[in-house]
């Protein structure tokens, strides 16, 4: 069992005691919500996503007649409720509701709502480490050289498509490109990633010949519009939304008639496998890709182990090839 964290004074604006105990859980709730989207710069999915797991654990605090403060919620209580969801949910599930009650936490004992993260004493599900999918060099080849019809808006999902797969993007940092962040003659693009940090990202020759041609088309979409700074546009002259970027990408996908279900992360994940495939230092694909941990690029060894025995039971005297 890990200590619950104490709130350090002078981390954070403090709130006295007596505003805290008048303040009601489901006030903290939307203030907590307000901080991820407003300062985090989280996406509307995942604040939402957050919200709801939140929300769920105070509506059984409720039905257990609890009516005090943030700090005065007992751990117990919160181990029933995670009890009582063991046989309803999967361990993911289970794990991902108490990330979001530790983070809740957190933005409490910072901004002095509570003494203590009640959620550090809560022991988490273990999870299997997923695998990250990967798409084959040349279904990515397949997806950007297939034939492509439809003028300016088929010019922008080509676009979209060679930035995700070429800077391995995220679908929210792709969306959130403003034109000023490209440098055109480094190409190089500037992104806003998970917890507001920003990256400066290169890309290849392919994208760059992808936007080239986009921004050619991106004038007469925008005249559509109210003239938004951003990058990548809708029909009707307004910024992209992530949805609309998985829709399109689906749409692409069923255009070149590739028989599985491409998402934004796929061609990400495609990216750092690759470069892993090609030599590249690990460290410098932590850096590419925006994530804290190398832990969390590490993940893609595992898929380049799997490629690696795939190859050599085919190739190998020795190997498995399977049935003939």
């Amino acid at each position: 069992m890990r200590p619950r964290r104490r709130y350090t004074a002078g981390k954070g604006p403090q709130v006295a005691p007596t505003a805290v105990a008048e303040v009601p859980l489901t006030t903290w709730l939307e203030r907590f919500v307000d901080h991820l989207r407003l300062e985090r710069r989280y996406s509307e999915r995942t604040v939402s996503a957050y919200r709801s797991d939140l929300q769920a654990i105070l509506q059984f605090l409720e039905a257990r007649g609890f009516t005090g403060a943030p700090g005065d919620v007992p751990a117990e209580l919160l181990r029933q409720y995670l009890g009582e969801i063991h046989g309803q949910t999967a361990a993911r599930t289970r794990a991902r509701k108490l990330s979001a009650l530790r983070s809740f936490y957190r933005y409490l004992v910072r901004t002095g709502g509570a003494p203590l993260n009640v959620g550090e004493e809560l022991v988490s599900p273990k999870l299997p480490k997923p695998v990250p999918r990967a798409l084959a060099g040349d279904e990515v080849f397949q997806i950007l050289e297939g034939e492509a019809k439809g003028g300016a808006l088929m010019a922008r999902d080509l676009a979209m498509i060679e930035l995700l797969y070429g800077a391995g993007l995220r679908a929210a940092e792709l969306v959130g490109i403003d034109l000023d962040d490209l440098d055109r003659p480094a190409r190089t693009v500037r992104v806003i990633g998970k917890g507001n940090k920003e990256r400066q990202v290169p890309y290849g020759k392919k994208a760059e010949l992808a936007l080239e041609h986009w921004l050619t088309h991106r004038s007469t979409v925008a005249a559509l519009g109210p003239g938004s700074a951003a990058l990548f546009l809708n029909r009707d002259g307004e910024r992209l939304t992530t949805r609309s970027l998985r829709r399109r990408l689906h749409a692409r996908t069923h255009e070149v008639e590739l028989d599985r279900r491409v998402t934004p992360h796929m061609l990400r994940h495609s990216f750092a496998t690759h470069l892993l495939d090609g030599g590249a230092d690990l460290r410098a694909i932590q850096e590419l890709l925006g994530h804290a941990s190398l832990g969390t690029t590490q993940r893609y060894t595992a898929v380049s182990v799997e490629r690696l025995r795939a190859v050599y039971d085919q190739a190998h005297p020795l190997g498995d090839p399977g049935d003939p």
